[in-house]
């Protein structure tokens, strides 16, 4: 079967499970915890990923626990219990990442990825708030990192839309724009 399709489906199974048990918060933060620690240690990752015959289902799940600061939620313990089961433990990090947005999106909420030269405005966070609001009819979470090369302005990032209103970003298209009317002219 389709990987994608497997992903969603498992991710769908844990969203609708965590919200008859009313445990989505608990498992999104295990989510949350697991992925990062994924992101940050590249070996756990790649263990976590590598083929059964590699590393096995017991040793992963060994594995994300560890990562953790506390044990495991019932939940989350019996979810990966399943996959164990049927083979599925090197899915985990791509089935947590789609976890995480397809129980926000159950409760009304996305995340987004803002880049701004400076600390963003509390002004400047409720006007992207309302512009995320309109598009998406969700409420935002915004995951905000400071990057000087903007020059200015910011570049919103919110699943496949991307506004990029920095002033890096218009400087290139100038040059851009620049070279190709030089080109004409020769």
């Amino acid at each position: 079967m389709n990987r994608a399709i497997v992903i969603t489906r498992y991710a769908s199974a844990l969203v609708r499970f965590v919200r008859e048990n009313g445990q989505g918060e608990r498992v999104l933060g295990e989510a949350e915890a697991l992925l990062k620690a994924l992101h940050t240690v590249p070996d756990l990752a790649r263990m976590v990923e590598a083929a059964p015959d590699v590393v096995n289902a017991a040793e992963k799940k060994n594995l994300l626990q560890s990562a953790l600061e506390s044990p495991l939620s019932p939940e989350m313990d019996r979810f990966f219990a399943l996959l164990s089961r049927n083979g599925r433990m090197e899915l985990v990090p791509d089935i947590l990442r789609n976890f995480v947005t397809l129980y926000r999106r159950s409760i009304g909420v996305c995340k987004a990825h803002l880049t701004a030269v400076a600390p963003p405005s509390e002004h400047l966070l409720q006007s992207l708030q309302a512009l995320v609001k309109g598009k998406t009819g969700a409420d935002v979470i915004f995951d905000v990192d400071v990057d000087p090369s903007l020059v200015g302005g910011f570049v919103l990032d919110l699943d496949s839309y991307l506004l990029d209103a920095s002033v890096k970003r218009q400087l290139e298209m100038i040059r851009e724009q620049f070279i190709e009317r030089n080109r004409r002219i020769i």
